[in-house]
C-alpha cells in the first residue's frame, strides 16, 4: 500500500544538502558562506530578476502624510519593477537623532494596515491587541525610522480578480507565474526589501550600520531570507517562522508562497539562517505554535548555534520563546534590537 508520509520522508532523506554546514572554524564558515549565498540567490530567482531588471531604476512617490501624536506616518509607492508600484508606509518619530536607525517590518498573512496600527473593524483591532501585531508602531515608538512594506501578492499587489473580490492574498497565482520565468515569491519579497533599503539609504538620513528587519509568520519568512541575502541588514529578528523546512512547511499545510524549488538540495533553514552570521540573529517562537512546532524550532536553533560558534559570534545568536501560539512577541524583539543597535552605535 502506498503511504504518502513514508514516501515524502524518503524524498527528504535523500536530498543531498550540498551546503549543510559541517565546519568548525572561521575559515571553513567563510568559504562555506561565499559558496552558499550565490546558490541560495539563484534558488530564489534573484539572479534572474537582476538580469531582467538591470535597466530599471526604482523611483518613489509619496501619496499621503498623517501627523500622529509623537510620530508621522507617510504612505508611498516604490516602483521596484517597471509595472510594480510597491506600497509602503514610512514612519518617523518626532524626536530622533541622525543618522537614524532603520527597521523594516514585512507583514505575514494579514492586511498591511495592521502593522501600522490601523484597524478597520473590531476583529482587526483585537488581532493587533492580542498578537502584538502593530509592529511598525512599536518600532517607531522605540525611536526608529520604520519602513512597513506591503508584502508582494497582498494589498495593491494582488491580482485584479483578488482585489475585486477582496481576497486576502494572491500567493498561489504569484507563485505559478514566478515559476514559469524562474522566480519565487520569497525571492520577489527579498528583492523588494533590498530595493527599499537602496531607496532609504539614498533618500533618508539612515545609519547604514543600524538596519534591522523583523516580522511575524510570513514576515518572518521574508526577514530571514532577506537578511541571508543582503548583508546590509545588521540585525534580523524573524518571528514564528524559524524552524526546519522539513518539520514545518514539509509536513504541515502552509501557503504556496513558502516554497523554494530544490531548497533541501542546498540545505536546511538553519543553514540559510547561518548566512546571517556573524550579524545578530534572534528567532522568536511560540511555545504553542502549531504550524512551526517548538521542538523542531529548538532542534534548528542548536544547529544554528554551531554555525555562529564557527563564525566566532556565539553571543549574537538567541532564541526567545513566548508562552502562547503563532503571534508576535514584542517583549522578545525590542530589547535584542536595542542592544545591538547600541553596540553598533558605540563601535
Amino acid at each position: 500500500m502506498y503511504n504518502s508520509d513514508i514516501h515524502f520522508k524518503s524524498m527528504y532523506d535523500k536530498a543531498p544538502g550540498q551546503f549543510s554546514f559541517e565546519g568548525s572554524t572561521i575559515d571553513e564558515w567563510s568559504r562555506w558562506g561565499d559558496a552558499f549565498r550565490p546558490a541560495l540567490q539563484r534558488a530564489l530567482g534573484l539572479h534572474n530578476m537582476a538580469t531582467d531588471l538591470q535597466d530599471h531604476q526604482p523611483w518613489a512617490e509619496q501619496v499621503e502624510a498623517v501627523k500622529l501624536e509623537d510620530y508621522s506616518r507617510e504612505f508611498w509607492h516604490l516602483w521596484v519593477e517597471p509595472n510594480v508600484p510597491l506600497p509602503f508606509y514610512l514612519l518617523r518619530p518626532d524626536k530622533q537623532t541622525t543618522p537614524a536607525p532603520l527597521v523594516l517590518t514585512p507583514h505575514g498573512h494579514n492586511r498591511p494596515n495592521l502593522y501600522v496600527g490601523i484597524a478597520n473593524n473590531p476583529e482587526e483591532e483585537e488581532s493587533i491587541k492580542s498578537g502584538d501585531r502593530d509592529i511598525a508602531v512599536q518600532a517607531v515608538k522605540e525611536g526608529y525610522t520604520v519602513i512597513a512594506p506591503t508584502t508582494r501578492a497582498f494589498g495593491e499587489t494582488r491580482t485584479n480578480q483578488n482585489r475585486q473580490e477582496d481576497t486576502l492574498h494572491s500567493c498561489r497565482t504569484e507563485l505559478m507565474h514566478c515559476l514559469l520565468v524562474g522566480r519565487t515569491v520569497i525571492g520577489e519579497r527579498v528583492w523588494d526589501i533590498s530595493r527599499l533599503i537602496d531607496w532609504a539609504l539614498a533618500n533618508l538620513e539612515i545609519d547604514p550600520n543600524r538596519i534591522a528587519i523583523t516580522g511575524n509568520s510570513g514576515g518572518g519568512t521574508t526577514s530571514l531570507h532577506a537578511a541571508a541575502c543582503d548583508a546590509r541588514i545588521a540585525v534580523a529578528v524573524p518571528s514564528c517562522y524559524f524552524c526546519t523546512y522539513v518539520g514545518s512547511i514539509g509536513t504541515i499545510y502552509h501557503c504556496d508562497c513558502n516554497y523554494i524549488p530544490g531548497i533541501l538540495r542546498l540545505g536546511e533553514m538553519y543553514d540559510v539562517a547561518g548566512l546571517i552570521a556573524p550579524r545578530p540573529f534572534e528567532a522568536i517562537a511560540g511555545e504553542k505554535d502549531e504550524i512551526f512546532p517548538i521542538q523542531r524550532v529548538r532542534t534548528a536553533f542548536e544547529k544554528l548555534k554551531a554555525i555562529y560558534a564557527a563564525a566566532g559570534a556565539p553571543e549574537n545568536c538567541e532564541l526567545y520563546v513566548g508562552s502562547e501560539g503563532h503571534r508576535y512577541y514584542k517583549d522578545g524583539a525590542w530589547p535584542f534590537i536595542r542592544k545591538h543597535f547600541t553596540q553598533h552605535q558605540q563601535s
